[in-house]
């Protein structure tokens, strides 16, 4: 691959995650304000880890949006391809944990301003930069950010470059449409990468499927590499080399899982473009890189929020030397 700007370029739903965080004195449910959104999630980890990356989004011209930005510039996440909206408020999503750290959202987002986005927003320049585009299935929801995500993966790949595809489900946000299912399946065949849930290959395959047939129907739309998470049984893996496994994560004490699947993806995404070739590794490299973005989860579900919890390369370094990963 050609020498490019950016490691990753992410794209796709930003918003403020109002995290649970205890009750004041009247027993009032108390939240706690944390930039997110799946792609940002990533891109960010990409980042934090001392990777390149960029993201292009849009946002309300509220507060909220100016608190996204000055989180994501902070970490050193380019923002200049980032909009704002007039006609909409930035989207929040008010998160509640249960007592083992698990998720439930409540999404305000009607149609809410990432949805806005459209192909004119959308930087050439920096698109034609990047090794990876970045993105998932949220951006599919609504127009016109959906026909903006598919354009910017037109570009991406006329450019020589790859696409990383996560399918996170939010059934609430797809208001019972049927076509959900069939939208986030149509990425795959556009995808070099694809990162799914446990949950999200049962919802696109059915029932009962194993990890191995799940990652063999996936790789035979196109992608070359599939990873499937499994929580705390860690992750399944099969790749067009012809090699697959699953690998286990050390065991350790959960705050929050919000952002932990994207802080796996960023981790696994700053490790492949490492390489000249982010797709061209042997079993061994792929295992070592899975078991470094592990480490990146680990550490973020250790924490609350996602943004805030993601990890820098010298914590997931000590991490993995601590569990001997």
């Amino acid at each position: 691959m050609e020498k490019k700007r950016y490691d990753v370029v992410a794209l796709g739903e930003i918003l403020i995650d109002f995290t649970y965080s205890g009750t004041n004195a009247d027993g009032k449910k108390l939240y706690e304000e944390n930039p997110g959104g799946a792609p940002a999630n990533c891109v960010s980890a990409v980042v934090k880890l001392g990777g390149s990356g960029a993201f292009i989004g849009m946002t309300g011209r509220d507060s909220f949006g100016s608190d996204i930005r000055a989180v994501l510039e902070d970490i050193g996440v380019d923002t200049y391809g980032m909009r704002y909206c007039d006609s909409q408020h930035t989207t929040l999503a008010f998160v509640t944990l249960a007592a083992n750290g698990e998720r439930a959202f409540s999404f305000c987002r009607n149609p809410g301003a990432d949805t806005q986005i459209q192909p004119s927003d959308l930087d050439l320049e920096m698109l034609s930069q990047t090794k990876f585009l970045h993105v998932g299935s949220l951006s599919l929801t609504d127009e016109p950010a959906k026909c903006t995500t598919l354009k910017a993966i037109e570009l991406v790949k006329k450019a020589g470059g790859l696409v990383s595809y996560d399918p996170n489900y939010r059934a609430n946000l797809w208001h019972g449409r049927t076509d959900a299912l069939p939208l986030m399946k149509s990425i795959f065949p556009l995808a070099d990468s694809v990162k799914v849930s446990e949950e999200e290959l049962e919802l696109l395959f059915g029932k009962g499927l194993s990890y191995a047939d799940g990652a063999q129907q996936i790789l035979a739309l196109g992608p070359s590499l599939v990873m499937i998470t499994l929580g705390s049984k860690g992750v399944y893996y099969a790749s067009k080399h012809g090699f697959s496994g699953q690998l286990g994560v050390p065991q350790v004490q959960v705050a929050d899982t919000t952002g932990a699947g994207d802080s796996f993806g960023g981790g696994m995404l700053y490790r492949l473009t490492r390489r000249a070739d982010p797709l061209a590794f042997t079993k061994e490299e792929l295992e070592k890189d899975i078991a470094f973005a592990n480490a990146v989860a680990s550490l973020c579900v250790m924490k609350r929020g996602a943004i805030p919890a993601l990890p820098d390369l010298a914590q997931v370094e000590a991490f993995m030397k601590e569990h001997s990963m």
